[in-house]
């Protein structure tokens, strides 16, 4: 499976990267009870930051903006995240040979993703950087500019009195 396909199903929610547990069970080609029961049997083996429970507000929230989540508007129960630590965890529990081979795209998709908000990050840094730069650049031609005008002002014209002698008479 390309690991794009697998990026698709990986969200962002309270600031974690997680995959929900349908996704997660559909890749490991079981269904979304069957995964759930193996991790209640196993739940030592998944602490608050391998798996966690969307609230009902996130679970709405979900639902609203993600049209392929409506079959979740009617589920009596919201569902559960899994971290990129979970997702590798539920693969070991369920023990079959195709969640051993699906977990290994499933992390790699989690790593790939990783490494894309760190470059963009630093490309953000770099912006910034360059913000920074011209705005003091504008700031040091707009004092060039003024400094310009002025020399280009004509210099106002002083009554000048007259040069030479200056006789009686005058």
């Amino acid at each position: 499976m390309p690991i794009e396909l697998i990026e698709e199903l990986i969200l962002w929610i309270r600031g974690e990267r997680v995959i929900l547990d349908r996704d997660l069970a559909a890749l490991y080609h079981v269904s979304t009870k069957a995964l759930n029961q193996a991790v209640k049997r196993n739940i030592n083996r998944f602490p608050q930051d391998f798996r966690f429970q969307l609230s009902k507000d996130e679970k709405r929230e979900l639902v609203t903006n993600c049209d392929r989540f409506s079959s979740l508007k009617h589920s009596s129960s919201p569902p559960y995240a899994f971290t990129e630590h979970g997702a590798l965890m539920a693969a070991n529990v369920l023990s079959s040979d195709r969640a051993s081979q699906m977990s290994v795209y499933v992390i790699r998709a989690f790593v790939r993703l990783r490494q894309i908000i760190a470059g963009n990050q630093e490309l953000s840094s770099k912006l910034h950087q360059m913000e920074t730069r011209l705005d003091n650049h504008e700031e040091h031609i707009a004092s060039l500019l003024n400094a310009l005008d002025l020399l280009l002002l004509e210099p106002e014209s002083a009554s000048k009195g007259k040069i030479g002698f200056i006789s009686e008479a005058d």
